[in-house]
């Protein structure tokens, strides 16, 4: 006769996996929809930096690349090369602090690591909107302006890894919400600058303008984030006195280790009942406490092999990291650095409007709506072969993108002068690069 009832594998299964699994019956209403809207606003918030700085281009080159009349010519003082130095620091950091995210969270709460983010973040705009009415020699702007465009990035590198974590507790349709959030950011961004452009003052009072925006876009973002606490929902699945809130992507992508241990754990106590032992009696009490102490220490034990091994995890996402990363690679290859350069072969005003709208709005515009398809259409599986091969197949807009009307150029022949060829390029271009990032990030904690 059994005395105690014999545990299923269902027992052993972590509560964030059987979520996963199940719809949690428990959890209460996103009222109003309002921490749907906060992770958007926080995605928009992740992305103003880099996107502000660089659909500024025109401001910063025009800043820099001042010429002066010598021998009856304009001559230019001194190449800058800003849009490939702006590329470069901001993605440099990106990248670092990226890395770096990963050991930050277990020495830096989140709350420092986001709101801390924040605040420098909108210190260094309002630094960059205070150096618009500042004259300066140009190589000093440079060199400010470079280290503000490295800092920024840093602490934006940090706050979006953190978001990202945090986003990740929250039932998978909010990581789609989030991303959508951040493909807004370049729409908000380029749309700045077209009013900035659209209002005829002058160049120095339209980019004070257009450099205030993010200051009160960041601070926003702040306000919402310190919202967040304050929502019955938010706080059922990212209060930090669950254990889950530390372990659930992880005990998602290392179940499987779990499961086999507790399945050959739960093999060998049934073996042992089913033998029976021959000096039973006074002994079957503490016996049976054995066993229910076992089957009580397995998850514990289970939650610290999950944790320690981030190898294991790379193991379980690297093909998505992969797609991420070579969605990237493919997009910030030529976009700003080439696609700004573009030129119009229509002359008058729409020659000021043309990279503002061709280039930075259509981007931006799209890849949003490229990352929102993803909440209601996800093509191919995550297991279909098909989709890293589609990301691969994305290299081929570097040379479709050099072949526009780029100038100046040297080598390369003009295939795609007018601007609605250049114009169709960028629609599948950016279409792709915001579906497949969205669709990588969907997939890679499932």
């Amino acid at each position: 006769m059994r005395l105690f009832k014999e545990p299923t594998l269902r027992e052993f299964i972590p509560a964030c996996h059987l979520d996963k699994m199940s719809t949690r019956e428990d959890a209460p209403a996103d009222r109003g929809f309002l921490v749907a809207i906060i992770f958007f606003i926080l995605g928009l918030g992740t992305l103003l930096p880099w996107n502000f700085f660089m659909t500024a281009s025109m401001y910063f080159n025009n800043r820099l690349n001042t010429s002066e009349w010598s021998n009856g010519t304009v001559t230019t003082r001194k190449e800058y090369y800003f849009n490939n130095w702006m590329t470069l620091l901001s993605q440099l950091p990106l990248l670092v602090f990226t890395f770096l995210n990963s050991f930050l969270y277990q020495r830096i709460s989140e709350k420092m690591r986001i709101a801390g983010s924040l605040v420098f973040i909108l210190i260094l705009f309002i630094l960059t909107a205070v150096l618009v009415k500042i004259p300066m020699e140009e190589d000093r702007f440079f060199s400010v302006t470079m280290a503000t465009i490295w800092f920024i990035n840093s602490f934006g590198a940090v706050l979006q890894g953190s978001l990202f974590g945090l986003v990740g507790l929250l039932p998978q349709k909010y990581s789609a919400i989030f991303m959508s959030g951040q493909g807004l950011a370049g729409t908000f961004a380029a749309l700045a600058m077209i009013f900035a452009i659209a209002s005829e003052a002058d160049s120095e009072s339209a980019a004070l303008g257009y450099f205030i925006t993010p200051c009160a876009g960041t601070l926003l973002t702040l306000i919402s984030y310190m919202l967040l606490p304050k929502l019955e929902f938010a706080r059922f699945y990212l209060d930090p006195k669950s254990k889950s809130y530390e372990l659930e992507t992880s005990s998602q992508l290392l179940s499987t280790d779990a499961v086999e241990v507790t399945e050959k754990s739960r093999d060998a106590s049934n073996g042992s009942v089913a033998n029976g032992n021959p000096n039973k009696g006074d002994n079957d009490a503490s016996e049976e406490e054995g066993v229910k102490q076992a089957f009580i220490m397995l998850p514990s034990e289970n939650a610290s092999t999950q944790k320690s091994s981030v190898l294991e995890v790379f193991k379980k996402i690297w093909v998505m990291a992969f797609c991420v990363t070579f969605v990237f690679v493919v997009t910030l290859s030529v976009f700003p650095a080439v696609t700004v350069d573009v030129k119009t072969v229509y002359r008058g005003k729409w020659e000021r409007y043309f990279i503002p709208v061709c280039c930075f709005l259509m981007f931006n515009t799209i890849d949003w709506f490229g990352r929102s398809v993803t909440s209601v259409l996800r093509w191919p599986s995550k297991e279909s072969r098909l989709f890293p091969a589609l990301v691969v197949c994305r290299v081929i807009f570097i040379p479709l993108l050099m072949m526009c009307n780029v100038q100046e150029r040297h080598y390369m022949p003009v295939l795609f002068s007018n601007d609605f060829m250049f114009a169709a390029v960028m629609m599948f271009f950016s279409m792709s690069s915001g579906y497949f990032v969205c669709l990588s990030m969907t997939y890679a904690p499932q």
